[in-house]
């Protein structure tokens, strides 16, 4: 019976060199399944890094923008939190869209 067997398979080295690599694909902590789905999980995470340094470059803009002019923020006071002068009346009209 053990004739049959051919002899690669007999080889320590072969042997060992086999287990390791079932060992490193399936069982170890850092298998290739796992490195994958980490991998997809990073790529998602540097492209959600893209669109929050993009909207945080938009901000600063405005941020300067209003700084910078006083028309534009006092537009900006009344539009986004409704600030009024002491004698002026805000009427706020809502489309029924």
């Amino acid at each position: 019976m053990l004739n049959k067997i051919p002899k690669i398979f007999k080889n320590f080295y072969f042997l060992s060199g086999l287990f390791f690599v079932v060992w490193m694909l399936f069982i170890d902590s850092a298998d290739v399944f796992t490195h994958s789905k980490l991998k997809g999980k990073l790529s998602e995470i540097e492209s959600q890094k893209a669109f929050y340094e993009q909207k945080i470059s938009e901000v600063e803009a405005d941020r300067e923008a209003l700084l910078n002019n006083e028309e534009l923020l006092e537009r900006f006071a009344r539009e986004k939190y409704f600030m009024k002068k002491p004698d002026e009346d805000v009427f706020v009209v809502v489309d029924k869209d």
